[in-house]
């Protein structure tokens, strides 16, 4: 594999809270990567945006983008116009990374793996979770567990239901916090697992704080105090699964609870110990100070160190991985693969709560 030399040419189509608030403050001083373009609708985000990028161009379509003139497009837009940007780009051979969740449905993920076929481009996917120094340090446990018996995954926050018009409507954003917080945890747990086959699903869903004053995620924005502009979506999702070679994965996710601070726990038990980590993802503010990783085994605990790192840091670490993942001959296909797991059990979640 060949080492780029030149920066990443890189466009953000979406402008909001992840591509203003999240991709732009990182490329300012990654000298790796030059923004070439601009797109969003809203003419205030793009105002903004612009202000950090004055000599960038702006642009009002995705098909106004030039191939020869774009390395790679970031699709950070509303969920439900995931797909429909992302394969318009590929398939004029624009690579292009999507941000979770990837897709909304099977369909979609097929639909995505035929654009990056037909256009020869490399569709990059978001799983920044995985890349904390923390779940790093966790993982580096997992062969001395012996036999792996269960996962457990959690992330609940206190009060941190997204506002804004899109992200509590079901039809524009595919669903609740499962599809939200969710996509990071079950990527997580199943990238551990080496992604077994799931023989049993088992889950429930609840809308207890959606519509509620007082539980948005108001560290996003002012706008997201208000979390009564939509409907029909989760705030809190639970389910167990179980692998065909007996692994029980228990998943629970929340938008809100009755916690007093947001909490990311995952535990690991083998044959021959268990490793729990308990920390904080994401960008909230109302979380636990540091990681803290430990390994039980025959009745006694050890605290494994964990690097100190500031809050975001898993995004940027992801981003200096882009250059090599372009180059590589071997990434075409792989994320759209894993987007199509992820989005199957996030389905099959979803179809037992409403059974």
């Amino acid at each position: 594999m060949s080492e780029r030399k030149s920066p990443v040419r890189l466009a953000v189509l979406g402008l909001g809270w992840v591509g203003g608030r999240v991709w732009l403050p990182m490329l300012l001083d990654n000298p790796d990567f030059e923004v070439v373009a601009l797109l969003d609708p809203n003419r205030e985000a793009l105002q903004a945006a612009r202000a950090l990028f004055p000599t960038v161009r702006p642009h009002a379509d995705p098909d106004d983008l030039d191939p020869s003139e774009v390395d790679l497009a970031v699709v950070a837009v509303p969920n439900h116009l995931h797909t429909t940007i992302a394969t318009q780009l590929l398939r004029r051979g624009i690579s292009t990374f999507v941000e979770k969740p990837v897709c909304l449905t099977g369909a979609e993920a097929a639909e995505l793996a035929a654009a990056e076929r037909a256009g020869g481009a490399t569709v990059l996917a978001g799983s920044a979770a995985w890349h904390r120094a923390d779940v790093k340090a966790l993982r580096a446990q997992l062969d001395g567990l012996g036999e792996l018996r269960a996962v457990e995954l959690s992330w609940v926050r206190s009060k941190g239901i997204p506002g804004g018009s899109w992200f509590t409507n079901r039809t524009l954003a595919g669903g609740g916090a499962l599809f939200d917080v969710g996509w990071h945890l079950v990527n997580i747990g199943m990238r551990m697992l080496s992604w077994p086959r799931v023989s049993q699903v088992c889950g429930s869903v609840s809308a207890d704080f959606v519509g509620r004053d007082g539980f948005g995620a108001d560290w996003r924005s002012a706008a997201s105090g208000d979390t009564t502009c939509g409907a029909g979506v989760e705030d809190t999702a639970r389910a167990c699964l179980v692998t065909e070679d007996g692994v029980l994965v228990w998943l629970h996710v929340a938008w809100a609870s009755h916690t007093e601070v947001d909490r990311t726990r995952i535990a690991v038990e083998g044959s021959a110990g268990r490793a729990e980590l308990e920390c904080t993802f994401g960008f909230s503010t109302n979380r636990l100070s540091g990681s803290r990783l430990v390994v039980h085994r025959n009745g006694r605990q050890e605290r494994i160190p964990v690097p100190a790192e500031e809050v975001g840091a898993e995004y940027r670490r992801q981003l200096g991985l882009l250059p090599t993942l372009l180059a590589d001959p071997g990434q075409p296909g792989a994320a759209t693969a894993e987007a199509a797991r992820t989005v199957a059990l996030v389905d099959r979640i979803y179809r037992s709560a409403r059974g």
